[in-house]
């Protein structure tokens, strides 16, 4: 019979829970540091690459490599400020 001084588990106290809280904001916050440009020049490069190949099909020279760039770079604006916008907390 297992005894009560034996434990595997002990009742976990309150003292942790800021520690816990602190370690998952910092998480969350490097997580978020390190996604970020990745998503911005993944937009950009995304949007650039459609415009590319888009010109060399219809032989319309840089053109639309230009505008989907700039497409790409908006949505890459967008998605920063939607992910950092008001109401969110990390």
């Amino acid at each position: 019979m297992p005894s009560d001084n034996n434990q595997l588990d002990p009742a976990p106290d309150n003292s942790s829970k800021p520690l816990v809280n602190k370690i998952q904001k910092l998480t969350n916050q490097s997580t978020l540091a390190f996604e970020l440009p990745f998503t911005f020049v993944g937009a950009v490069a995304v949007g650039g690459l459609i415009g590319f190949y888009l010109d060399k099909w219809l032989h319309s020279g840089p053109w639309l490599m230009i505008v989907f760039g700039t497409f790409g770079f908006v949505a890459g604006i967008v998605e920063i400020a939607r992910r950092l916008g008001p109401g969110k907390s990390t």
